[in-house]
């Protein structure tokens, strides 16, 4: 036991866990819809997307978080645009957009003196160096995302599911797209600062991802996903305090182990009923 709670002696520690705990609860609401709807490419290249915004923030010194918003937001316009203008598929234009995006992003950072530092920096974030204000900030942003889920939960239920019932009801679904387009660039805003824009993919789609495999019904997907995620964030954690691994990605890996771990599970209580039911 005291293996565990000596790793949340350090108040630096204890801040960490409360930042990796929130970013967990904004991605899952988002991720859940992102996992449903099969868009994890689209979430990985909204990720590396934020990546010039926060560069150019770094350069002419305002907000990181401004500049992550404002580029998540630019990138998802253009992924919509390219693929309702042009006879591009969608996977298509998310390629071009995230290869350009990430490439863009380097290209400016590459400008700074501190070029190594700034790179680290952005895409594995430092997850032990969280201040109160950036907690303040996750607070907030994670409040909006989940007054924003209840919103739109009907909007977003009916997208996820069958596109041609949300456009007969009336529910616009290139506006629901857009909305959703939105909070996926809030959720990504609202956890970089955590683990990174390479990592934060992990607890966008790891978690609810798993808990797809234990529960059907989208509120229980989202309840178990953040449960799953902050076992993951604290796992993380504690490894990282005692063996000196990077916090961020300490974390990311926790939560995809997790997946294969239940799906295992899964398979082997399913061989043991089918060898059971031959038995009998």
């Amino acid at each position: 036991m005291d293996f565990l709670i000596d790793a949340f002696q350090p108040a630096f520690m204890q801040r960490a866990l409360v930042g990796g705990v929130i970013a967990v609860v904004a991605t899952s609401l988002v991720g859940t819809w992102i996992v449903l709807r099969g868009l994890a490419f689209l979430g990985d290249a909204l990720a590396h997307g934020v990546i010039p915004g926060i560069a150019i923030a770094i350069l002419w010194g305002f907000s990181p978080v401004i500049g992550a918003f404002l580029s998540a937001l630019i990138m998802s316009g253009l992924v919509t645009l390219v693929s309702n203008r042009t006879p591009v598929r969608d996977d298509t234009a998310i390629g071009l957009l995230f290869v350009g995006m990430l490439a863009l992003g380097v290209l400016i950072v590459s400008k700074s003196g501190s070029f190594a530092t700034d790179v680290t920096s952005i895409l594995f974030g430092d997850a032990l160096g969280i201040t109160r204000e950036d907690i303040r900030r996750q607070f907030i942003y994670t409040l909006i995302l989940l007054v924003c889920t209840v919103l739109f939960y009907r909007p977003f239920m009916v997208l996820t599911f069958n596109r041609d019932k949300a456009q007969t009801l009336g529910m616009r679904p290139r506006f629901t797209q857009a909305v959703l387009l939105a909070l996926l660039s809030l959720s990504i805003v609202a956890s970089f600062e955590a683990i990174g824009t390479l990592l934060v993919f992990g607890l966008l789609v790891a978690p609810p991802a798993t808990a797809s495999l234990l529960v059907r019904r989208v509120p229980g997907i989202m309840v178990v996903s953040i449960l799953v995620g902050v076992l993951a964030v604290f796992l993380g954690l504690v490894v990282s305090f005692h063996y000196g691994t990077a916090g961020g990605a300490t974390m990311a890996g926790f939560s995809v182990l997790q997946f294969f771990i239940v799906l295992m599970g899964k398979e082997l209580i399913q061989t043991l009923r089918k060898l059971k039911s031959a038995s009998v």
